[in-house]
């Protein structure tokens, strides 16, 4: 299946398509990864180099695939550097879902964690009214899960109430805070909810939220029950985060423990319960 990844971009490390794009092509799809912002690492390192694409050339880029007939089957979308940069998206998730392939459109809202904003002004507003109404699946932390509905996320059943009042058919909630030193990931659909919890785990490396909006992308292409789905990405998530943390390493280790992304290995730090 052909996939189309607009978001961040870095040369050094695993963020956003630099964690996308590899992920998905060893899960056997082809990728059409287009930068937003194209850097030399994220933004926690002391220098960084690169810039935002100017919305004008995002948009040369996208018509250019269509033009040659290279829309894809599904589309992802996650960090945006400026907020006309929405528009963009918008306008390639119609034109994606017009050509008639039943497409599926996943959107990160990526623009904060950790109880802060960091994207630029106005994109989270953006994302807000451009995305949101369009997407099938959403992937988005308690942080920006309680600044897209105004709701006060302490738990799982506050990140129910949350999910379910975004109104979209999939909402996928990463970081959702458990008792006894343990972090979640929730599910929601029309008619169920699932939450998976892992043990938290000490500074573990950026992009682990690009992740999971990616491998449970391709889960659900591949018609995973919700539970499924949710089960093999969450797995995969935490075997690569705390190999990775094991390792000291700053950055996400997927090329080293890419198995864990083709094969989530089973382990009893995983648990899974379904909501009411």
């Amino acid at each position: 299946m052909n996939i189309l990844s607009i978001q961040s971009d870095v040369v050094y490390g695993h963020v956003g398509n630099a964690a996308a794009r590899f992920a998905l092509q060893r899960l056997g799809h082809e990728v059409w990864a287009v930068p937003t912002v194209l850097l030399s690492s994220h933004a926690g390192y002391a220098k960084v180099g690169g810039e935002s694409l100017s919305a004008e050339l995002l948009s040369q880029i996208i018509d250019g695939l269509d033009a040659n007939g290279w829309l894809a089957d599904a589309m992802l979308s996650g960090y945006l550097g400026h907020r006309d940069h929405a528009g963009v998206v918008a306008d390639a998730v119609r034109r994606v879902k017009a050509a008639g392939r039943n497409a599926l459109y996943c959107f990160d809202p990526v623009f904060g964690d950790a109880g802060r904003a960091y994207a630029k002004p106005g994109v989270a507003e953006a994302m807000a009214r451009e995305l949101l109404p369009l997407a099938d699946i959403v992937t988005p932390n308690v942080f920006e899960l309680s600044s897209l509905t105004s709701v006060a996320i302490r738990n799982a059943d506050d990140a129910l109430v949350a999910a379910k009042r975004l109104g979209r058919p999939v909402v996928i909630v990463t970081s959702v805070p458990i008792a006894d030193g343990r972090i979640g990931t929730l599910a929601v659909a029309k008619d169920e909810a699932w939450l998976a919890s892992t043990p938290l785990l000490e500074n573990p490396p950026h992009g682990s939220g690009d992740l999971t909006a990616t491998l449970f992308l391709a889960h659900h292409l591949a018609k995973r029950p919700l539970r499924d789905s949710l089960a093999k990405t969450t797995a995969s998530v935490f075997a690569v985060l705390e190999k990775s943390v094991a390792a000291r390493s700053h950055e996400m280790l997927l090329i080293e423990h890419q198995e864990a992304l083709v094969t989530p290995p089973e382990s009893a730090a995983l648990r899974i319960e379904k909501l009411g």
